[in-house]
C-alpha cells in the first residue's frame, strides 16, 4: 500500500488538516470580500455662466462634462463669429479637422458652405457658425477617425450651450443645417425632408429655416447630382438673404 501523505497547499507547500467532522458542525468559512465594480464618472450639468459674453461662454465650455463625448474629442469646438451676427448657422457637430484645430466649419463641408454663402449673397465673415454638439464623436477604422452621429442624450446635454449662444448673439435669422441641428431646437418629430426651406415660427429668431447639411452634398453619388443639390442649397440660403433685406432689424433688447 502507498503511504498516506497529508494534503498540501499548492501555493505555499503547507500541509492542510482534513476536517473529519460533519459539514453541519464545521466552523463557517470566512466571507470573501468582493470588490465593488468601478462606477463610471457621472455626467455633470453644463456649467453655463450667467453672462451673455461669448468669450466667457467659450471658456466655460472647455470644462463641460455633461456627456461622455468630452473624453472622445480632442477639445471643445465652440461657435465663432461676430457677437451680434445677423445670421446664425447651426450644424450637427465638429468634424475631424474642426476637432483638431478647434474651429467650426473649416473642413470639406465648411469650405463648401463658404461657396454656397457667397453664391447666396451672404457675407461669411458676418455669420456666426456653431454646432448642436460641441465635441467630435467618432470611431476608429484603421488610422482614420470616422464620424458617428450623436445620440439624443448627447444632443440634449449640449442644448444649454446652444441656447446660451442664441441669447448672446440674438441673430435675426437661424439656419439649421441637417436633421440633428433641426431636431435639437425643433423636436425629434421635425423632418427636414418635409419642411425644408420653410420659414418657421419659433421663439429663437424672427427668421428660422431648416435645410440640408453641406456634408450631404459632398456625399452625392455623382457630379450632376452634386450640382443639383448644391443649387437647391444655395436657393435656401438666398431666401434667407432676401428675407433679411426686406425685414427691418428688431430694436435692441431694452430699447424704447
Amino acid at each position: 500500500m502507498r503511504p498516506h501523505r497529508p494534503s498540501v497547499d499548492n501555493h505555499e507547500g503547507v500541509p492542510r488538516r482534513s476536517d473529519s467532522r460533519p459539514r453541519s458542525q464545521r466552523a463557517p468559512s470566512p466571507a470573501r470580500t468582493v470588490p465593488e465594480p468601478r462606477r463610471p464618472e457621472q455626467p455633470t450639468p453644463a456649467p453655463i455662466p450667467g453672462t451673455r459674453s461669448l468669450a466667457a461662454l467659450r471658456e466655460a465650455a472647455q470644462t463641460c462634462r455633461a456627456c461622455p463625448l468630452w473624453e472622445l474629442g480632442t477639445q471643445t469646438v465652440f461657435g465663432e463669429g461676430p457677437p451680434h451676427a445677423a445670421v446664425m448657422l447651426v450644424g450637427e457637430q465638429p468634424g475631424n479637422e474642426e476637432d483638431l484645430a478647434g474651429h467650426p466649419f473649416i473642413g470639406p463641408a465648411g469650405r463648401l458652405l463658404d461657396k454656397a454663402l457667397a453664391a447666396a449673397g451672404i457675407d461669411r465673415g458676418a455669420v456666426y457658425v456653431t454646432n448642436a454638439v460641441k465635441h467630435f464623436k467618432w470611431e476608429a477604422r484603421g488610422k482614420r477617425r470616422i464620424h458617428q452621429k450623436p445620440n439624443a442624450g448627447e444632443v440634449r446635454a449640449c442644448r444649454p450651450w446652444l441656447d446660451a449662444e442664441l441669447r448672446a448673439v440674438e441673430p435675426r435669422a437661424v439656419v439649421l443645417l441637417g436633421a440633428t441641428a433641426a431636431q435639437a431646437l425643433l423636436g425629434s418629430g421635425f423632418r427636414v425632408t418635409q419642411r425644408r426651406g420653410e420659414f418657421l415660427s419659433t421663439p429663437f429668431a424672427p427668421i428660422v429655416v431648416a435645410t440640408v447639411h453641406p456634408s450631404s452634398i459632398l456625399r452625392a453619388p455623382d457630379d450632376e447630382t452634386r450640382r443639383t443639390v448644391m443649387k437647391r442649397f444655395v436657393e435656401d440660403l438666398a431666401r434667407v438673404a432676401d428675407a433679411l433685406r426686406t425685414s427691418p432689424p428688431s430694436p435692441p433688447a431694452g430699447a424704447p
